[in-house]
Order: structure tokens, then C-alpha cells, then sequence
């Protein structure tokens, strides 16, 4: 794969500070433990809170910390004015998230000027050992020059 590059010196410190703001990440205890130009991998541990009824992680948490994995590896190679917005995703589901951590990965697979295509996977981990859960596909918008609060 090719390696891609940054527009912005300081992508790093944008995308933790925007991470950090993101309510649903920290209702999710999810840390980032990954951060390169068009990579960024999302940890998530087993909570009681985030289950569905057989005590595997919920298929909505699974997205929502897969759709933030791939949204922040888009955000790394944006502009340091820009904002990303998810406007389509598509997740396969393929075996039960149990496990005591997740690892989500995001990666961009095609940047663009406004639209960036990326793909995550999600892992489960339980006794040193991962196992891939989750596919997605994720197509982002860059914003600029707008106030995403309107």
C-alpha cells in the first residue's frame, strides 16, 4: 500500500482533540491507540453496558466505534480546516463480538478533495488472540467553510 500523506503537520493533536469532544467514544471508554496519515485504530473493553442480551458487545457499538475509526483515519489526511462527516456506510457482521477488548481499525483506501472512501475492521480480543468480527465500508464528506452546529 501506498504511504500517504498528511496536508496537515499537525493532524495528530486535530484528530485527539476531536476524539476527546466526542461524547459517544467516551460513553464507549474508547481510547485511541493508533494515529498515522490515514490510519487510526480505536480500542474498546468489554462493559456490561454495551452488551445486547447474550453478553456479547452490542452491533451498535461495533459500528459506532468502527464509523469514529474510519471518520478519523479520513480526518488525517484533511486539511486543517476541514471537519469529516460520515454520509454512507455498510457493515457485515461476521461472528459475535465476545471477547474482553475490540481493536477497530480505520483505514482510507482512496482520498479525495471532498470525498474519502475508507474500510475498518473490527477484532476481537480475548486471551491474546484476535478475531476479525466486522467489515465495514465507509464513504466521508470533507467539510469546509461551514459550522457543523447549524
Amino acid at each position: 500500500m501506498t504511504r500517504l500523506q498528511a496536508q496537515d503537520s499537525d493532524y495528530a493533536q486535530r484528530v485527539k482533540a476531536s476524539f476527546a469532544r466526542q461524547g459517544a467514544m467516551q460513553t464507549l471508554g474508547a481510547e485511541l491507540i493508533r494515529l498515522e496519515p490515514g490510519a487510526v485504530d480505536i480500542v474498546v473493553d468489554w462493559a456490561q453496558g454495551l452488551t445486547q442480551q447474550h453478553g456479547f458487545l452490542h452491533a451498535g457499538m461495533v459500528s459506532t466505534a468502527l464509523d469514529s475509526a474510519c471518520g478519523y483515519a479520513g480526518l488525517t489526511l484533511m486539511p486543517a480546516d476541514a471537519a469529516v462527516l460520515t454520509i454512507e456506510f455498510k457493515i457485515n457482521l461476521l461472528a459475535p463480538a465476545k471477547g474482553q477488548r475490540f481493536r477497530m481499525e480505520g483505514r482510507v483506501l482512496k482520498p479525495g478533495r471532498t470525498i474519502t472512501v475508507t474500510e475498518g475492521r473490527a477484532f476481537a480480543m480475548d486471551a491474546g488472540r484476535e478475531k476479525l468480527i466486522a467489515t465495514m465500508g465507509c464513504t466521508l464528506m470533507c467539510v469546509q467553510g461551514r459550522d457543523l452546529a447549524d
